[in-house]
């Protein structure tokens, strides 16, 4: 009987696949790398295919990073399962390490026993050297705890794209395609959602086109051939509820519920904004949707922004400015000027790490005092905070909705974690969605400009209606004719009036959902970005046994009426917030409890881990 050739035992070689419930997977490397777009194909694909997914873009702080220095690695997170999933993974399952500095920032976070994709080919003795090793990591038994997979990603896309007619850097521009494409062999992900971008993409420019699907074919076969790994994995589709589902970021929802918020009320949407990280993109999302009768504003600073809105809002438009932490403390004065004359105005703030610069690309919930209190003199405004990318779309919608019914700047929390993670966000039916009614008084009714309503909204006059001439501005009005008054009782009536307004928002708050029982041994309550992990971590310990409910904030001020009653029905309350304790502090000053902190100031998001072990920490009485 005749052996076997080389080429037959290879083609004949099967490898195990492994059916998984989820994976996390995160791609690393310089900011010129591609790392981004590689996980983002990733994610598309496996939303796509119909796992539930969850992702975070971790992006340098500086600029332009020395090349393959710590400083400028860029990172992308993807969490892709067949159930439903709220964060992008505690640790990391694999790994793909494009240089020694991408190694270097990300392998603690690498589970024990984790795949470890390297490009050998970066590891060089200048490489290595910027990144701090003294010695080669891939020699020197450091990773023995990881199962290593040196490639030499390199040298293999160069030969993928050699007849393509690119010549130089644009070869090394396709090599995240490559790792890419070993990523998709090796979780079993088809590669034609990523072909036919390509296609789209580069179809003006077919050499690249060409070597960027060369590259992604190269890197599958190149799992599929190497006999490098002793297994590859499958995740099935999740089961989702039925509907329509598309990918999107916090800050891409923030845009599509805006634009919905403008088209319920029929009213022209008018964004005012001054580039800031991490909220640049909301900006870019709407001047893409100018069709929709939207109008889009890069004002020279924060302050002329935030000003052109309020312009805009007595002009009878849905007038948004977004920004970020220190664009918000410039936009105070402002803000209060919008309290003064009770102008909707809605403020979108993408908080991250500070204070001043800070870290620009990091999150942090550190801005919540700020959107409470940060403006001079007793100026209320109503404040809200998203929870997940796609809750940026209906609080975007409630924002608007609270602004134009009662008359007030209200601001809008979200944070980088959730304003460049995505998710799936399901197409709301346009039945399901609330009718926004904005009216305007109309010449030859009876009018005066602050005469108040049962909210104690005040009337949204157009300039130019006959008869509705009125006087707006900094100084403290009259109540009903808006006369300036310095009265000292008329300016206590009308600091009382305004605080009264925004408590008035309470009630019109739906229910508060909690997650568990009621009379709890420990209520782990949370507000924006934590939601994820705080509610992950609860329903795992509920499944322990272990008694434990969790309540979810979105309304900052007012707070949902009945929390006071609440709470104190509890055992203990335990807050994390990436902050030292602001939602305690409000809580503390607002309601009869003393909760406990747990407190991460890191420009990281909570692990679910991290809160699991302080809820049986708690628990324990420690």
């Amino acid at each position: 009987m005749s052996v076997p050739s080389a080429e037959q035992q290879r083609q004949r070689r099967t490898v195990e696949t492994i059916d998984l419930a989820d994976v996390t997977v995160r791609f690393s490397g310089d900011s010129g790398d591609g790392m981004q777009l590689a996980g983002t194909q990733m994610t598309n694909t496996s939303a796509i295919f119909g796992n539930d997914v969850c992702t975070w873009p971790d992006y340098p702080a500086e600029i332009r990073a020395p090349v393959g220095t710590p400083a400028g690695v860029s990172g992308f997170q993807l969490h892709f399962g067949s159930h439903k999933l709220r964060t992008p993974g505690d640790r990391v399952q694999a790994l793909v390490a494009m240089n020694p500095a991408a190694l270097k920032v990300n392998l603690a976070d690498l589970e024990p026993g984790g795949i470890l994709v390297v490009n050998e080919d970066a590891f060089t003795a200048g490489n290595l050297k910027k990144a701090g090793y003294t010695s080669n990591p891939l020699d020197d038994g450091s990773l023995s705890g990881f199962r290593v997979h040196r490639v030499p990603i390199e040298r293999l896309n160069a030969e993928a794209v050699a007849d393509t007619g690119l010549t130089g850097r644009a070869v090394g521009r396709c090599k995240n395609f490559f790792a890419l494409g070993l990523t998709y062999w090796l979780y079993d992900r088809s590669m034609e959602p990523t072909l036919k971008w390509i296609e789209e993409k580069f179809g003006t420019l077919p050499a690249v086109a060409a070597a960027n699907a060369r590259a992604l074919k190269a890197g599958y076969y190149f799992g599929e051939t190497a006999e490098m790994f002793e297994a590859r994995y499958f995740v099935r589709k999740a089961t989702l509820p039925p509907g329509r589902y598309r990918r999107a970021t916090g800050n891409e929802a923030l845009a599509l519920g805006l634009v919905t918020a403008a088209r319920l009320a029929g009213k022209t949407l008018f964004y005012g904004s001054y580039p800031i990280t991490p909220a640049s993109d909301i900006l870019h999302e709407l001047s893409r949707l100018k069709h929709y009768d939207v109008r889009t504003f890069q004002a020279e600073d924060e302050i002329a922004a935030v000003t052109s809105c309020i312009g805009a809002a007595y002009a009878g438009a849905i007038a948004v400015t977004g920004t970020s932490g220190p664009g918000l403390a410039l936009k105070g004065e402002a803000i209060g000027l919008a309290v003064m004359t009770e102008l909707p105005l809605v403020v979108i703030d993408v908080q991250r790490a500070g204070p001043s610069t800070g870290m620009p690309t990091k999150p942090e919930q550190a801005d919540l005092s700020q959107a409470l209190c940060g403006r001079h003199g007793e100026s209320p405004v109503c404040v809200l905070a998203a929870g997940t990318p796609a809750d940026c779309f209906d609080l975007a919608i409630e924002a608007v909705r609270i602004a134009t019914e009662f008359m007030t700047p209200v601001v809008l929390l979200s944070d980088g974690y959730i304003a460049n993670g995505a998710g799936p966000w399901r197409v709301p039916e346009l039945s399901a969605l609330p009718m926004l009614t904005v009216r305007h008084p109309k010449a030859g009714e009876p009018f005066e400009p602050y005469q108040r309503d049962e909210r104690l909204s005040r009337p949204w006059a157009l300039p130019g209606t006959p008869g509705l001439q009125h006087r707006v501005g900094g100084l403290e009005k009259t109540d009903i004719t808006g006369h300036v008054c310095y009265e000292p009782q008329n300016h206590e009536h009308m600091v009382r009036l305004r605080r009264q307004k925004i408590d008035n928002i309470a009630r019109t708050l739906p229910p508060l959902e909690v997650l568990g029982r009621r009379d709890a041994e420990l209520v782990v309550v949370g507000w924006g970005s934590t939601y994820g992990a705080i509610t992950t971590a609860v329903e795992h310990c509920q499944a322990e046994g272990l008694s434990v409910s969790s309540i979810h904030l979105r309304y900052l001020d007012p707070l949902p009426p009945e929390l006071g009653t609440l709470l104190p029905r509890f055992g203990r309350v335990l807050i994390p917030e990436n902050n030292l304790g602001q939602l305690r502090r409000h809580l503390r000053a607002e309601l009869p409890v003393d909760p406990l902190g747990f407190n991460k100031v890191q420009g990281k998001p909570f692990a679910v881990g991290e809160i699991e072990a302080k809820i049986r920490e708690v628990l324990k009485g420690k």
